[in-house]
C-alpha cells in the first residue's frame, strides 16, 4: 500500500498500447461485420425487388433458389413444391449441380419428400438447420450418384397462409455450417418468395380473364362455303392488357364473302370497346350497303366519328366476289398492312396498293379500291402488326420472313396453317396478333352457294 504523499503507480506504456490495439482490432472487426451485414441486407433487398418483377412461374421459382444460394454463399440449392395433399413434393427445382453431377443423377427420380426433406414438410413452422445430415434422426441417406452434402438449411415457403413448398440450401462455400444470420436471410427471402409466387398466380389469372374477355368480343367464323376460312387471335403477354386487334368474315346477300381485319390503337378497355363497336357497325353497313369496300369504310368512318370517340384504327376490308371465270378479290385499306396472297405453287405476293388513311383521321379523304383475280386454291392471309413487328429489325424483314413461312406451309389445312404462323411469327411477341386466312376452292366456279 502506498504511503501518504506517495504518487499512485502508473500503468506501463506497453500495457496501454496493447489494450488500445486490442480495442482497435475489435472495432475494426465490428465495422467489417457491419459492412458485411449491410451488404447482405442490400443484396436481400435487391433480390426481393428482382424476384417481384418476374411474371413467369418457372423463372420465379428458379430465381428464388439461385438468390438464396448467392445470399448464403451456398453451393447447392433447391425448391420443393408440394402437391395438393401437402404431404409430398410434386416438383423439385435445383441449382448448383455441375453437368457431371447432373449426369450422375440421370434416371433417378426427384425426391418426394422423405428423410430430412420430409421433416421440414411435416414441421414447417421452424426453420431446419443441420450441421451433419447423416446424424440427423430423420436422415435416410442419399441415392446413388448424389453429391456429398453434409450441411442443410431449410425454410418453408407459404402463399396466402398455406404452405406452398420448402426452400433448401446445402454446403456453404467457405466450409462452415449455416448460422443464424443465414437462417434469418432465408426466412426473409422465403416470405418475399411467397408474395412473388402469389403475384404470378394473380398475373396469370388476370391474363386469362383479359384473354377470355377479348375472345368473347371476337366472332367464331361462320360457314363460308365454298371458301375455307380460319382465324386465330393471340393476346399480348402483359397481364390485363386488352388488345384492339379484330377480324370478321360473313357471307353477303349478293353472293360475295366479306372479310375484314383491323387494329384499334391502344391496349385498354377503351380500345376493346371501340373494337367491338367498329365490328358491329361494319357488319350492319356491309348488309345494308352492297357498295365497294372503299364506300363502306368511308361510311363507317363518318358514322363512328359522329356517334363515338373512336381511337385511330387501321383496317383492311375485302370482298371475294364472282369474277370472270373465277373469283376476284376486291379490297380497300385504311392504313393497314396489305393482304398476303399465296398461290398453290407456293408463290407469294403482298398486294401492295394505295393504303388510304386510318379511320378517325380525316373522314373526307378519298379511299381507293383495288381488285385482283384469285386463282383456284389460292390462300389470302390478313393479319395485324403484332405478327411481324420486331424492334430488332425492319418491317420489311418481318414481312419477308412471314411470306417465307407462309409459302413453306401453305399445304397445311387452313386451321393448322394459321396456328403455325401464330406459333412461329417473326415478331418479338410483345403485342397481340390476329390472323384471318381464306382459301378459294380448287374446282369451283361462282354461280351460287
Amino acid at each position: 500500500m502506498a504511503g501518504q504523499g506517495e504518487e499512485p503507480e502508473q500503468p506501463q506504456i506497453p500495457d496501454l498500447t496493447l489494450r488500445l490495439d486490442a480495442q482497435l482490432d475489435q472495432i475494426a472487426q465490428q465495422l467489417r461485420e457491419l459492412a458485411t451485414t449491410k451488404g447482405r441486407l442490400q443484396g436481400l433487398l435487391n433480390a426481393v425487388l428482382a424476384i417481384s418483377r418476374e411474371t413467369d412461374l418457372p423463372t420465379v421459382l428458379h430465381r428464388i433458389v439461385t438468390t438464396a444460394m448467392d445470399l448464403a454463399g451456398a453451393r447447392y440449392g433447391a425448391l420443393g413444391v408440394l402437391d395438393e395433399s401437402g404431404e409430398q413434393l410434386a416438383q423439385f427445382i435445383t441449382a448448383g449441380l455441375s453437368d457431371s453431377e447432373r449426369a450422375d443423377l440421370a434416371g433417378i427420380e426427384f425426391p418426394l419428400g422423405r428423410g430430412v426433406l420430409g421433416h421440414l414438410i411435416h414441421h414447417p413452422v421452424e426453420p431446419l438447420r443441420i450441421d451433419d445430415i447423416a446424424s440427423h434422426p430423420a436422415s435416410v441417406g442419399f441415392p446413388p450418384g448424389h453429391p456429398h452434402m453434409r450441411t442443410l438449411l431449410g425454410v418453408a415457403v407459404s402463399v396466402r397462409g398455406t404452405i406452398y413448398g420448402d426452400l433448401y440450401l446445402s454446403e456453404r462455400r467457405d466450409g462452415r455450417p449455416f448460422d443464424r444470420d443465414d437462417e434469418d436471410i432465408a426466412v426473409t427471402l422465403a416470405g418475399a418468395a411467397g408474395i412473388a409466387i402469389e403475384n404470378v398466380h394473380l398475373f396469370e389469372e388476370l391474363r386469362r380473364s383479359a384473354e377470355h374477355f377479348q375472345r368473347m368480343l371476337l366472332p367464331t367464323l361462320p360457314d363460308l362455303h365454298p371458301f375455307t376460312g380460319a382465324s386465330i387471335y393471340r393476346p399480348a403477354p402483359t397481364p390485363g392488357r386488352l388488345g384492339g386487334d379484330w377480324y370478321d368474315a360473313i357471307w353477303l346477300p349478293d353472293n360475295a364473302c366479306a372479310v375484314v381485319i383491323g387494329d384499334v390503337v391502344g391496349h385498354d378497355l377503351r380500345a376493346a370497346a371501340a373494337m367491338a363497336q367498329t365490328r358491329s357497325m361494319l357488319r350492319a353497313l356491309l348488309f345494308d350497303r352492297l357498295t365497294p369496300p372503299s364506300a363502306v369504310l368511308y361510311q363507317l368512318d363518318r358514322t363512328l366519328q359522329a356517334i363515338t370517340d373512336l381511337p385511330v384504327t387501321t383496317a383492311c376490308l375485302a370482298r371475294i366476289e364472282p369474277g370472270q371465270g373465277g373469283w376476284r378479290l376486291h379490297w380497300s385499306t385504311a392504313g393497314h398492312f396489305p393482304p398476303l396472297l399465296i398461290t398453290p405453287d407456293q408463290l407469294t405476293e403482298y398486294l401492295y396498293a394505295e393504303p388510304g388513311l386510318p379511320l378517325a383521321v380525316d373522314t373526307e379523304q378519298h379511299r381507293p379500291d383495288h381488285t385482283r383475280t384469285l386463282p383456284p386454291g389460292a390462300t389470302v392471309v390478313f393479319f395485324t402488326d403484332g405478327l411481324v413487328e420486331h424492334p430488332g429489325h425492319s418491317i420489311d424483314h418481318g414481312l419477308a420472313q412471314l411470306a417465307e413461312l407462309a409459302a413453306g406451309h401453305v399445304h397445311l389445312p387452313l386451321d393448322d396453317f394459321v396456328r403455325f404462323l401464330a406459333d412461329h411469327h417473326p415478331s418479338d411477341g410483345h403485342d397481340d396478333m390476329a390472323i384471318l386466312a381464306l382459301r378459294t376452292p380448287r374446282n369451283y366456279r361462282p354461280g351460287g352457294r
